[in-house]
Parts: structure tokens; sequence; C-alpha cells
């Protein structure tokens, strides 16, 4: 499959790493140079520097052959301009939209962009959405992110409260085999449980290390 990336930020950079492990072709668009360094030495992918809604740069991109197509930089408008100039006038089939204000979700429902919604994503929710057309939205309140990820192994047998102190952030639901629950600030946390949590944006790196990779 041909994808092309628009945005090399986290979000980006983490997709774009996953689909070039499973043997995509893969290009990111990235108006900032510097920004490809975070694709790391094992990315075989091709970059290109410009915009991700000009036509020109597009084109250098290989968007004519381009399976599937997702803008995820941190900017709504961009987001939107390069997906609407990807499917109304290169016709790409499958485009999707990082949304980072949900105040604008009703924009992005009216034109029909399939979208994610969050500041901070897990990459793997846009990997299943580029591969099967749907998936899970994550959500934000400004700074606060709603966020879904398995416990790893550091998670294990640690209570909620242990989890939650220092972080600032408030687990609000766990999945376990064929379980969900509410939990308690005593209830243990298992390695594979699926967490949901809120956490606040500059507090997200300290709730990774709970996070399997």
């Amino acid at each position: 499959m041909n994808v092309i990336v628009v945005g090399c930020g986290r979000v980006g950079s983490q997709l774009a790493g996953l689909l070039s492990v499973e043997g995509h072709n893969v290009t990111v668009i990235d108006k900032d140079g510097d920004a490809f360094r975070r694709l790391g030495t094992t990315f075989n992918g091709v970059t290109v520097r410009g915009l991700g809604f000009d036509e020109d740069v597009l084109a250098e991109a290989g968007i004519t052959e381009c399976d599937s197509f997702a803008a995820v930089t941190d900017l709504d408008n961009t987001n939107l301009m390069a997906a609407e100039v990807a499917r109304k006038i290169f016709g790409v089939k499958h485009v999707v939209a990082r949304l980072y204000n949900p105040v604008r979700e009703r924009t992005y429902q009216q034109l029909g962009l399939d979208y994610v919604c969050g500041t901070t994503l897990v990459a793997e929710n846009l990997l299943d959405k580029i591969k099967s057309g749907h998936g899970h939205h994550l959500s934000a309140l400004g700074n606060i992110e709603i966020v879904e990820f398995k416990a790893n192994r550091d998670a294990d047998s640690r209570a909620v409260h242990e989890i939650e102190a220092g972080i600032q952030c408030r687990i609000v639901a766990i999945s376990r085999g064929k379980t969900n629950f509410i939990p308690d600030a005593n209830s243990p946390l298992q390695a594979g449980d699926i967490v949901v949590a809120s956490v606040r944006e500059d507090a997200y790196t300290k709730l990774e290390r709970y996070m399997e990779d």
C-alpha cells in the first residue's frame, strides 16, 4: 500500500514508522526539514519538505499513486485543507485527518472526513483506520486528553492510586479479558489490561512508562 503522511511530529513519525515496519511504501511530508529526524535511522520511506496541501508538493510525494492519506499535523486547518485536496482534487479514496480541537468536530463530520480526535494520539489507532477504514476516536478537552493503552509489566500489581499519584491523570475504566469495570483507588492493574485514562497533555510522557510498546 502506498501511504502519504502529512506531519512529522510525534504522531506522524510514529505512524510512518509503524506503516514502514509493516512493509508499506510511506512518504512523509513536513514543512520543517528538521522534523524528519524523528523518523530515526531505520525508516526506509521517502521524505518531502513542504506544505501538505500544496498540489506540487503532493505530486512530488506521489499522490497520484496514493492508496491512503493521513493528515496529522497539530493544526486543524492544515489537516482539513490537506485532506480535502487529497480527496477532492486527487481522488484519494481513503483519507484520514487528525482533529486537534473537538470544537471543530462538526465541520469534519459535515465534510464526511474520517478522523481521529485527540491531542496526544496513539498512532496504532490511526494505523487501524488506514488499514481497515474504521476505529474508535480518542478525544480531548483543552489540555486534558483521553487515552487508551495496554498496561505493561511496570503497571502490573500497582494500585490505581499509585499510577495516578504525581502524574496528574485519572484512570476511568479498565478492560480485562471479557470484563469491563470502573476501578476504585485501590484496584490493582494487571499487565495486558486495556486502560482508559484522562491525563494532562504535559504529563503524558510520565504515563507512557506504564504503556506497552
